[in-house]
């Protein structure tokens, strides 16, 4: 086997979720990641983690949202708002590879964690900053989330918004995952150019502008004929056989055949409507978008009179493009899941033998790290601190002087 990111070194400020998910991310392949917090309450994550009973919309009493989003990293605490704690922080910075934080460009400057401040630390340093609205233009201190940035400012919940309704709530972390992803992928770029030119740089990624990036194909569109997507969706093609049916039990299941012809004739049979396949209104494409009203009354029917089991197994056996809407419970026990190792194992030293989500990518010749809980707050302070030279009296006064915990 070919060794991940062991050597990595990566010191994380960054608090919610887009940025400790990046910082996971690279953990998942070894790389050091230093989680440094507030010495008093720790950062965001943990706030909410009390707020929330197990942190997110599923009560537990295990912090899942930590475990999912910090594992496998150190945690220490450090007051970047001392002189006293800029100066540990620059410290650590010096041989590390990746500062990881989210912080608004007035804050960096607070914190002296500017790319002028830290190219005297450290010239090899990747900086890379995740924000609500990135670092330039007008908006560029207002904080940002991502049901304000992302999944609204972006026009993501347009798109989904009934008419005459609210929009509708969004999957809590979704848009904060997707920016993290995308905020991983440009640190790993600027370590590949680093490798070849020997200089670190900055990294920016915002939750604005991934959403812009996830809605870019609506948003092309609207670019080059300066036309919003509800404005001629009348004049769209309806295609009946891309869309979701409820069935006998009240479930859902979602076909997506936009290749219909392909799979026109194999459907009828799933279904056991054989007399649809050659009538003159459905029989090719064409006609069956223009009689697509009635071949979706049709289907809204014939999906009722099964259950959702009994559809995913004809579906599935059909071999069509479909898909069964399952809840997060049900995703847990879902067979492809399980057999692409999406859920591992890990011992928690306070709740024991647990599964955990996995990351999503696989390398052929590198395994991913085995999963270690979340730290508790300040768990690796001293020991940290010790490796960068520190001597117990000095760690001692630090600890005196509110610098850390």
């Amino acid at each position: 086997m070919i060794d991940g990111l062991e050597g990595l070194r990566v010191i994380q400020t960054a608090t919610v979720l887009a940025g400790p998910m990046a910082a996971r991310l690279l953990a998942d392949w070894g790389a050091e990641v230093i989680r440094v917090e507030r010495p008093v309450g720790g950062d965001m994550s943990r706030q909410l983690a009390r707020a929330m009973v197990g942190g997110g919309p599923i009560p537990s009493d295990i912090d899942y949202v930590s475990e999912n989003i910090n594992r496998n990293k150190q945690s220490i605490t450090l007051d970047l708002a001392q002189e006293q704690g800029q100066q540990v922080m620059h410290r650590l910075l010096s041989d590390a590879d990746v500062l990881l934080c989210n912080f608004r460009p007035r804050e960096l400057a607070k914190f002296q964690l500017t790319p002028e401040v830290l190219s005297e630390v450290n010239t090899k340093l990747i900086i890379a900053n995740l924000s609500g609205y990135g670092l330039q233009g007008p908006d560029q201190n207002l904080p940002g989330y991502e049901g304000i940035s992302f999944f609204s400012r972006a026009g993501i919940m347009h798109t989904l918004q009934v008419p005459g309704m609210a929009p509708p709530q969004y999957p809590i972390g979704m848009g904060d995952f997707a920016t993290g992803l995308a905020l991983a992928y440009g640190i790993l770029l600027a370590l590949f150019i680093r490798e070849r030119h020997g200089v670190g740089q900055g990294v920016d990624a915002s939750l604005f502008q991934t959403g812009m990036y996830m809605l870019s194909n609506d948003i092309a569109g609207s670019l080059v004929s300066g036309l919003d997507r509800e404005k001629v969706a009348r004049e769209d093609v309806v295609n009946p056989l891309a869309g979701y049916y409820e069935t006998q039990d009240q479930r859902w299941v979602r076909i997506g055949m936009v290749q219909p012809d392909l799979y026109w004739s194999r459907f009828c049979r799933a279904i056991d409507r054989q007399e649809l396949e050659h009538d003159p209104r459905f029989a090719t494409f064409e006609p069956r978008i223009a009689h697509h009203d009635d071949l979706f009354m049709i289907l809204v029917d014939v999906f009722k009179t099964k259950t959702y089991d009994m559809w995913k197994a004809r579906l599935t056996e059909a071999g069509l493009p479909w898909g069964p809407v399952q809840n997060a419970l049900e995703v847990t026990s879902d067979a492809q899941a399980r057999a692409n190792d999406m859920f591992i194992p890990m011992d928690h030293p306070g709740h024991g033998r647990m599964e955990v989500v996995s990351n999503p990518i696989r390398l052929s010749k590198t395994q991913l790290s085995p999963p270690q809980a979340s730290a508790v707050l300040g768990q690796h302070t001293d020991a940290v601190l010790q490796a960068y030279g520190y001597t117990p009296d000095q760690i001692a006064e630090l600890r005196n002087n509110g610098i850390i915990s």
